[in-house]
């Protein structure tokens, strides 16, 4: 990443060194920028190679900064890409945490519903009406779809955790083929 931050810092210096350039020559007296850049090269050969050289360096930096660049997009492609994978998952996540909380609300009313039950059935001693039991039957009847409910909920989180390492397996296995 730091490097990325260097070569950032380098365009942009670059940028800013021909922004000054540019200023100074079109402030230079109303000389246009085309008459400007034209320069007058002596015909020795010296010159010649020390010009050919710099153009060579130019256009070494003007590759040098295109694969910057493309450096730079394709790390910043990169990281909306994870950026976005991981909102989703935490998305899911989120959701699949809620539905574990209604699940574990609804158990513990279930449970102690049952415990009161329970309490009455106990309490009643030998004198057991039939609405006792069978209130005592509902409420255990529902602890144990409650509690079904709760581990469906939890299977279904750790098949959604597993999938992903499913399908990773599976393409690994795909390219061995291939």
């Amino acid at each position: 990443m730091t490097d990325i931050a260097e070569y950032e810092r380098r365009i942009s210096f670059a940028l800013e060194r021909i922004a000054r350039g540019v200023e100074t020559l079109t402030a230079g007296g109303g000389v246009s920028i085309s008459e400007s850049l034209v320069v007058e090269v002596p015909e020795d050969d010296a010159s010649a190679a020390q010009i050919a050289e710099l153009r060579d360096a130019l256009e070494a930096e003007r590759t040098a900064n295109a694969q910057l660049s493309e450096r730079v997009r394709a790390i910043r492609e990169k990281q909306e890409t994870t950026l976005s994978t991981m909102e989703k998952r935490l998305a899911q996540a989120t959701r699949s945490y809620e539905g574990a909380q209604v699940e574990l609300a609804r158990l513990k009313r279930a449970n102690a519903d049952l415990a009161e039950a329970n309490r009455a059935l106990i309490e009643a001693g030998n004198d057991l009406a039939p609405h006792l039991i069978n209130r005592a039957l509902q409420a255990e009847l529902e602890s144990l779809r409650a509690a079904r409910a709760a581990e469906v909920a939890e299977l279904g989180d750790i098949l959604d955790s597993i999938e992903p390492l499913i399908e990773a397996q599976e393409q690994m296995g795909a390219g061995d083929h291939a």
